[in-house]
């Protein structure tokens, strides 16, 4: 990492700040700690390199907290939450989280999971402001052009925000063109991990083509291999 990343903590419960804010920072990261989700917003500004916001906490939730953030900032979010029902993943990747944990967890877990967001992100924030005029490497499909070294994707000329995460899955999708992917085969590929059985990927195709404009009964783009997974033409 070149630079000591910057991560902003917010819960309620000031022991629980404490013990994040004490293991982030015996990492080596600079650690913000927020009371609440309107503080969490107060002090959201380019220099924080990821978000970790509560769930559950008074006045303004997580949830609308990080999609207030996400108006304005494209770093990665982790949500944590006591629920782990299917409802409430779909509703944390609905309001742009890029990883969502269910307490409790192990501190091995949380830092793994911020480190490989945080090397995932490493020129996130520079690809929001400029695009190289000589990119080195890229991928074209239709009218989309993604940005392999800046993980950028444009449409037409202008840019589309994308999340990390749905960043690598269309990225998947379009490299290997033909190919179907389970919701198996995508999660182990984006996350390297084994699948969780949720409705995780369901909700990041969801989003993706929301954010492409399409049609998600006649996509242009990511289609649906029913009952097998999803391919791109």
């Amino acid at each position: 990492m070149d630079k000591k990343a910057k991560i902003l903590v917010a819960d309620d419960e000031k022991e629980i700040r404490g013990i994040l804010g004490m293991l982030l920072a015996e990492e080596g990261y600079e650690v913000v700690e927020a009371a609440d989700g309107q503080e969490a917003v107060n002090l959201a500004d380019d220099t924080i390199d990821l978000y970790i916001l509560d769930v559950n906490m008074p006045g303004m939730s997580g949830f609308a907290a990080g999609m207030e953030i996400r108006r304005n900032y494209y770093v990665p979010i982790i949500f944590l939450t006591a629920y782990s029902g299917e409802a409430d993943k779909r509703m944390g990747f609905d309001a742009g989280a890029d990883d969502y944990m269910v307490k409790p967890f192990s501190n091995a877990e949380l830092l793994m999971r911020v480190g490989a967001l945080l090397r995932r992100s490493r020129d996130y924030a520079r690809m929001q402001h400029k695009a190289e005029e000589a990119p080195a490497d890229e991928l074209t499909y239709k009218d989309l052009k993604l940005d392999t070294d800046r993980q950028s994707v444009w449409k037409d000329g202008e840019m589309i925000i994308l999340t990390h995460t749905e960043y690598r899955i269309l990225e998947l999708l379009i490299s290997h063109r033909k190919k179907i992917y389970s919701l198996d085969n995508i999660y182990q590929s984006v996350w390297e991990d084994d699948a969780v059985g949720d409705t995780t990927i369901m909700v990041h195709i969801k989003n993706i083509r929301k954010k492409l404009g399409d049609d998600s009964r006649n996509p242009r783009y990511i289609k649906t291999a029913w009952g097998k997974g999803y391919y791109v033409e």
